[in-house]
């Protein structure tokens, strides 16, 4: 079977029912934004901004998933309709266009949000509404609200196996550089004990404010530690900086082991390919995975969007997150948020990077997390993948 075939099976008790043969049952609730024949479904992401380059293309991979699934016959005999809004990168604007989303466009849910600060500033509305929001993007943690599904890797899923990774295969002297926000931070106080556990030691530690494009005093300090390995949550255009200047300072891809959380291939094309080869990355999705069900995601993401379109972590994660609430819907029988969440517990599926599945309690899904190593042509090699799925932990000790 397929990906889209799998789909649509619904996962009841320890049987797999076809989604197709079971009852029509009514709704639990009334809700306007279901009618007989339609659903209506909110996408909330920065199409202008800061993060547009991003989020654009998580809502390029929801309309898909909302294709595939239509053409399929849809969610409970319904076909779903987007309602698309710009949060435009700026959270008071986040705030506002999920009320219009709730209240106006009467979604049942809402898929959306890329920094922690976008979704903070959403969540609220979401609670007052009693809806639902699925959230696409990798982040540090700390978090467990009732009324979000969270489906990309929390901090610890991608942290403690990129550090263990690095200190048996390429050594146990580290240097931790990011940018001087909550993900590095976190990141960073995760990645502490595991080094120490592993026999590992910090060499040094450095900040970057956002948008910072000289690093020439931080790559100093790097050449000066000698480290084997440098650990970098630097995020966004300053990473174009960032890679230049190592490169330049001699510290490029084949001279010096660094891994980031951060970058996608995505990313990499904003980097500049020149810049990003034979650096690492650790992510749930990697574009290069060989499996039947990637194949087919990349096949069709590219006939839709263009043969050069490049697929990173985030979008793939917003695709899956649409198939998520399918699947909680059909099993639910009911799109009321307060079922949708309920049958989220312990729900999986066959995803373009492997099984995902969300956690019984926590509202996090288990995943495999990978490392790769940047090619000449933009993509990654993976060196390394989990043997199994990495359970959440979104509240570690720190």
């Amino acid at each position: 079977m397929n990906h889209l075939t799998r789909r649509r099976f619904i996962q009841i008790g320890g049987s797999l029912v076809a989604a197709s043969a079971m009852p029509r049952l009514a709704q639990a609730k009334e809700l306007k934004g279901v009618t007989a024949d339609k659903v209506r479904l909110g996408l909330l992401h920065s199409l202008t901004g800061t993060f547009a380059f991003a989020e654009a293309a998580q809502v390029d991979a929801e309309k898909l998933a909302i294709e595939e699934i239509n053409a399929a016959g849809g969610v409970l005999g319904r076909q779903i309709v987007p309602y698309v809004e710009d949060g435009a990168s700026e959270s008071p604007i986040f705030a506002e266009k999920a009320k219009v989303l709730l209240r106006r466009d009467n979604v049942v849910a809402i898929i959306g949000c890329y920094s922690s600060a976008l979704r903070k500033a959403v969540l609220p509305t979401i609670n007052q509404a009693k809806s639902l929001l699925y959230y696409p993007t990798y982040y540090e943690g700390q978090e467990q609200d009732k009324r979000c599904l969270y489906t990309s890797q929390e901090a610890t899923q991608s942290v403690i196996a990129a550090v263990t990774w690095m200190a048996k295969e390429k050594g146990k002297k580290f240097f931790l550089v990011g940018s001087d926000y909550i993900y590095p931070v976190t990141c960073n106080k995760i990645a502490k004990p595991t080094i120490a556990h592993l026999g590992g030691t910090v060499v040094g530690e450095e900040y970057a404010p956002l948008g910072h494009t000289e690093f020439s005093s931080i790559i100093n300090k790097i050449k000066a530690a000698k480290p084997d390995c440098i650990y970098s949550t630097v995020v966004g255009g300053s990473n174009v900086a960032f890679y230049k200047q190592l490169r330049a300072a001699g510290l490029d891809g084949s001279k010096i082991t660094l891994l980031s959380t951060v970058v996608s291939e995505n990313e990499v094309e904003g980097i500049g390919k020149d810049n990003a080869v034979g650096y690492y990355a650790c992510m749930g999705y990697f574009q290069s995975l060989d499996n039947p069900d990637n194949a087919k995601f990349i096949k069709a993401l590219k006939a839709k969007y263009g043969q050069d379109r490049v697929v990173g972590d985030p979008m793939q994660c917003a695709y899956n997150s649409v198939y998520l609430w399918r699947d909680a819907v059909e099993k639910a029988q009911s799109f009321a948020p307060d079922d949708v969440i309920a049958a989220s517990a312990g729900l999986s599926m066959n995803a373009p990077e492997g099984e995902v599945r969300f956690d019984d309690a926590n509202h996090h899904v288990w995943k495999k997390v990978r490392v790769g190593r940047a090619r000449e042509d933009g993509q990654f090699d993976i060196v390394y993948e989990t043997p199994e799925l990495v359970k959440p932990n979104p509240f570690p000790k720190l």
